[in-house]
């Protein structure tokens, strides 16, 4: 039978949502977990909330933007936990417009977090995965841009499909069975990723999209934890997880 026992997990973005979810049922599927976000009282709140279950769970405030801060993720783990086996790069914002708006703020955000701090991940534990001679590299990406761009989203989308391409560059580099890729595309999950879009009325209607249509992060969860509970000679490539309403 497939365990996540032993398994030592860093999660980013792990202070609500997707993140915050993965953590939970890792955890009580016998992972060790590693909080990691900005809001350090929330993943310390989450991480209580995990031992009190009977988990284990550690904590490390971490912005991705950071190079520094993926690197300090990567040695908490393994200092306190003795190595890393995953890390998840979900940490991710949305701050959506019309390219017509010239959101140029917005866009250089969505790049920085999305796209560069999953490269500031995978320049930090890919040397450990090495060393170790295993890992697996797990990424929340987006349907978005999969069968076109929807309006307002061309950058968030450009950043989503260019993790997806860097999860299938490092997939070709790595088939002598070392280092694992996952990337996980999830449609409209019910979680505070609207909070960061500044249009108010595409901040509203996604509101009102996720609460109409959207899943319980925990759906993207179970993708995860079936991604990582594979065998070593096992590789889930890429999963997409959408409520079964949407287009």
């Amino acid at each position: 039978m497939l365990s996540l026992h032993g398994k030592i997990v860093a999660i980013t973005g792990a202070s609500g949502g997707i993140g915050e979810a993965t953590a939970r049922l890792l955890a009580q599927r016998g992972a060790t977990v590693v909080l990691a976000a900005r809001r350090s009282e929330r993943i310390d709140a989450i991480a209580q909330d995990i031992r009190e279950e009977g988990g284990r769970a550690v904590t490390c405030v971490v912005d991705v933007t950071k190079a520094q801060d993926l690197h300090r993720l990567v040695s908490t783990t393994i200092d306190q936990c003795g190595r890393i086996d995953v890390l998840v790069n979900n940490a991710g914002v949305a701050p959506i417009s019309p390219l017509a708006d010239l959101g140029i703020e917005g866009w250089s955000a969505m790049i920085d977090v999305n796209l560069r701090g999953m490269l500031n991940g995978v320049a930090a534990v890919l040397p450990v995965f090495r060393e170790q001679g295993s890992g697996h590299l797990v990424s929340i990406v987006s349907v978005a841009g999969l069968s076109g761009v929807s309006p307002s989203m061309a950058v968030y989308a450009a950043t989503k499909n260019a993790v997806r391409t860097v999860h299938e560059g490092l997939r070709r580099e790595s088939t002598d069975g070392v280092v694992r890729t996952t990337a996980i595309s999830p449609g409209y999950v019910r979680t505070d990723l609207a909070d960061s879009m500044a249009d108010p009325n595409i901040r509203k209607q996604t509101r009102k999209t996720m609460d109409a249509v959207g899943i319980h992060p925990a759906a993207v969860a179970r993708a995860v934890a079936f991604a990582i509970e594979q065998p070593s000679d096992v590789e889930i490539g890429e999963i997409n997880v959408r409520p079964t309403v949407q287009a």
